[in-house]
Parts: structure tokens; sequence; C-alpha cells
């Protein structure tokens, strides 16, 4: 149980400081710590997460954080690529998301590890976001990752915001996401009998991440970006590895 409440007060509190990195944590924790089934933590993943960020978008909206029209813009697409990765993931085995789970937490380690630079972005294409926003969506949803580490350089990329802004505003769209893929992975869980859910967990996880990322987001302004992501960054590289030959010998 102590496991379980500090995994998830580190989820909550790199939810609110970075906008990121939550389900890149769940997900290892509800498998490789508790025990559940790939699949199935994957899943739970989506639900907890999205419980969690709703929590800090809520805070950020309050301080003029979230960029709702941004919101819309890329949020609207990653909602229909997160239903195509969720549906995507009936056709291939718990073990295979994993291995490509990892993958995508050594790519998430590169964004991390990524100097921030101001953005100056003086126009903005709507397709562009789109188009990035499905992908990240699709990854989203394949593999339980709430996005907000590929959300995050999307949006400074793409849409002009700030640090501060692209946090709050990809708090939101991990809401959206998340709604989206654990309704897709329960219906496929649903035509086969079965709702394997933890629901006690789940509330658990999802309670002290929200009250971690309540703190997060206090933290956020007074606390170095730069180093967190750079050690966070660090930190994805070495799960990564170990979880992806992990998922490699399990295949």
């Amino acid at each position: 149980m102590l496991a379980i409440l500090l995994g998830a007060s580190v989820i909550g509190l790199s939810l609110g400081i970075l906008g990121s990195g939550g389900s890149i944590l769940t997900v290892p924790l509800l498998t490789y710590v508790i025990g559940r089934p790939p699949k199935v933590a994957i899943a739970e993943s989506l639900l907890i997460v999205g419980c969690i960020a709703a929590t800090g978008a809520m805070r950020l909206h309050r301080e003029g954080l979230i960029d709702w029209p941004k919101v819309g813009w890329f949020g609207l697409p990653s909602m229909a690529g997160t239903y195509l990765g969720a549906m995507t993931s009936q056709y291939v085995s718990g073990t295979t998301q994993l291995a490509v789970f990892a993958v995508v937490m050594l790519l998430a380690s590169g964004f991390m590890l990524r100097p921030y630079k101001p953005n100056t972005i003086t126009g903005i294409s709507v397709f562009k976001l789109s188009v990035v926003a499905i992908c990240v969506g699709s990854v989203a949803g394949f593999v339980g990752v709430g996005g907000g580490f590929l959300i995050v350089p999307a949006l400074l990329a793409t849409a002009g915001v700030s640090m501060r802004q692209a946090i709050g505003t990809s708090l939101a769209i991990i809401v959206m996401q998340s709604i989206v893929g654990f309704s897709k992975y329960s219906w496929l869980f649903w035509q086969s009998s079965e709702l394997p859910y933890d629901w006690l967990l789940i509330a658990v996880m999802a309670g002290v991440g929200a009250v971690g990322s309540v703190f997060g987001v206090r933290l956020a302004a007074a606390l170095p970006q730069h180093q967190l992501k750079r050690g966070f960054g660090a930190l994805l590289v070495v799960m990564g590895l170990s979880i992806f030959f992990s998922a490699i010998g399990g295949i």
C-alpha cells in the first residue's frame, strides 16, 4: 500500500508541475509493482490519470492558464486518435503494448532532456495542430498514456503558447483523451463479458494523485522547470530500457 500511495503522489506531482509524465509512471506502477495485467493496467491508467489531470486543470483554469480554443483545436482531433489507438490495441498482446510503451517512454525522455526554448511563433496552423493531435491521441490510446510529454512540446512548437499555458492546456486535453480511451477499453472488455477493474485501487490512486497535482501546480511557479525535466528525463531512460527488455523477453 505504501508503494501505491507514494507512486500516486509522484504521478500527481508530475502532472501538476510538468503537465505530463503521469501515465508514463502509472502503467509501470500498476503492471510491475501491483501486478495488474498489461491491458487492464493501461485502461486503469487512463482513468486514474484523467481524474488527476482534471483536478490540476480546474486549478489552472482559475488562474487563467488554459487556452480553451486550443484545447478544442488539439483536444477534439486527439480524441479521435485516442479512439483509433484503443481500437487497434485489441489486435496485439499486452506484452507487445508494453514494448511499444517502453519505446514511447524513451521518446518521452528525449523531450524531457531537450532544453526548453521560449516560443516565438506568431502564426498558428490549425491543420498542423490537428495532425499532430491525431498522432498524439493514437499513441495515448494504444499504450495508455495521457500524452502530456507529447502534448506540451507540440503546443509549444505549433500553438504559440507559453510553458505555463502549455501545461494547463495539456491537462485539459489529457482529460479528453482519457475519457475516450477508457470508454473504448471498457467497451472491449465488456464485449468479452468482463470489466476487470479494481475500483478501490483506482479511487485510491486517483484521490492521492489529485492531492499531489494540487501541490504540483502550486510548486510549478517556484521550481526550476528545466532541471526538473532533465531529472525526469533521465529517470525515463532507465525505466524505459528496463521495461523494453522485460517486454521483449516476454514476446
